[in-house]
């Protein structure tokens, strides 16, 4: 066991932690309508808690031991085995550090995936459903992709698939799950004839920096050490951020006039998610290219390809993680290349296969985070009900759902 490993490990999970909470929900908080403030911020609150709780009992076990290319095996159930009490309490060791740290690291990594689908269904989903739909979403979605993605007999990774902190497992997939739940839910009341503008800009900019800040622990832990990889993370994280804010603020100024605040949040958030894949196998000089590409397809992804498949993708969930996700994923296999300063083999034909490996692992988490979704969203719907009625919508789900407001008249 390295001491300075297990620090850093245990100052990551706290980053991935305010991710969750309390960034994630007033990053959410502040997009949605002031009626359903409270809803938004239970949902988070409600879906990370449930992923966490389920992550200790079976996925962890599921997730990352041995087992076959698409689930791993029974032997973590409940955490068995990774915490030996005698004489001296002895924790089972994952490299330098304990493997029960390990697992807690990763299950904030669940949690923030589960959390961030509430968003294309915020609104006007009622609470029980959300939680019944994130809990099937998180058995039969978010563990088998973790696993094909990451475990040491994962099929993705056994293939030379890449993905250094969660494009695929976190973004891609929660994207894809979030775009199917939105649109077996349909629109919001009025949407499309009415605005549904932000009702607090200052706290979704609260929210996204903390996302921001979180997210240096979310890509530097990924290298699970206090080593050059993990500092290479951070460098890259960084670039690619304000990249991605300068980007998108930029296109907003060509193509509409004015550079809104809005827009440079999201630009941020996509930069991110788009160098996630890639935070510790691309040298610094991709990061900011990364991180504008990204939001440019973001950009993209939130207008013109939202408007046209006609799904109230409330908070923009898939044009941002899901398209951000894509890309980055994709871009990792492009910038990991020898040719191109990355630690990858040299030569064109090596890069060709390396981006056709990032597009099967884009495919498989797309497909299998969407069909998983349709299930879950289903099965969700038959057992409890998942759309609020009309008045319950028009009320407002914090009255609905919680009896109580954010702004009392």
């Amino acid at each position: 066991m390295d001491k300075t490993d297990v620090v850093w490990m245990m100052v990551s999970t706290l980053l991935v932690w305010l991710m969750c909470m309390p960034g994630l929900a007033l990053f959410y908080g502040g997009l949605a309508r002031g009626r359903h403030v409270l809803s938004v911020m239970s949902q988070v609150l409600a879906a990370c808690a449930l992923a966490i709780i389920l992550w200790f009992l079976y996925g962890y076990s599921l997730a990352f031991t041995a087992g076959f290319g698409g689930l791993g095996g029974l032997s973590r159930l409940g955490l068995a085995g990774l915490y030996q009490p005698g004489a001296t309490v002895t924790l089972p060791l994952l490299g330098s550090i304990p493997e029960l740290l390990f697992s807690l690291f990763q299950a904030t990594f669940a949690a923030i995936t589960c959390g961030l689908i509430t968003g294309s269904i915020a609104e006007r989903a009622r609470f029980g459903a959300v939680l019944c739909f994130i809990g099937l979403w998180f058995t039969l979605g978010y563990l088998p992709i973790a696993h094909m993605v990451w475990a040491n007999d994962g099929w993705l990774h056994l293939r030379g698939a890449l993905d250094f902190a969660g494009g695929t497992v976190v973004h891609i997939s929660a994207g894809a799950a979030g775009l199917v739940a939105a649109r077996y839910l349909g629109p919001r009341r009025g949407y499309g004839r009415q605005a549904m503008p932000p009702h607090n800009l200052p706290l979704n900019l609260l929210g996204a920096a903390l996302l921001w800040v979180g997210w240096f622990g979310f890509n530097g832990g990924s290298a699970l050490a206090a080593n050059e990889q993990a500092v290479l993370a951070l460098v890259n994280t960084l670039l690619a951020a304000i990249s991605g804010v300068l980007a998108w603020a930029l296109a907003e100024r060509l193509l509409k006039g004015k550079a809104s605040l809005l827009g440079a949040i999201s630009g941020s958030i996509a930069g991110l998610v788009g160098i996630t894949p890639a935070a510790g196998l691309v040298a610094p000089a991709a990061a900011p290219l990364i991180g504008a590409l990204t939001a440019w397809a973001a950009l993209f992804g939130v207008s013109h390809l939202k408007r046209r498949l006609r799904i109230d993708d409330a908070f923009d969930v898939f044009g941002i993680h899901g398209v951000g996700g894509i890309v980055g994923a994709l871009l990792t296999g492009v910038f990991y290349s020898g040719s191109l300063g990355g630690p990858g083999p040299v030569g064109w034909g090596a890069l060709s296969w390396q981006v056709w490996l990032q597009a099967e692992a884009v495919l498989v988490s797309l497909l299998w985070a969407g069909l998983t979704a349709a299930l879950s969203i289903w099965a969700a719907d038959h057992l409890i009900g998942l759309r609020a009625n009309s008045e319950q919508e028009s009320q407002g789900l914090d009255q609905a759902d919680h009896g109580e407001t954010a702004y009392p008249a």
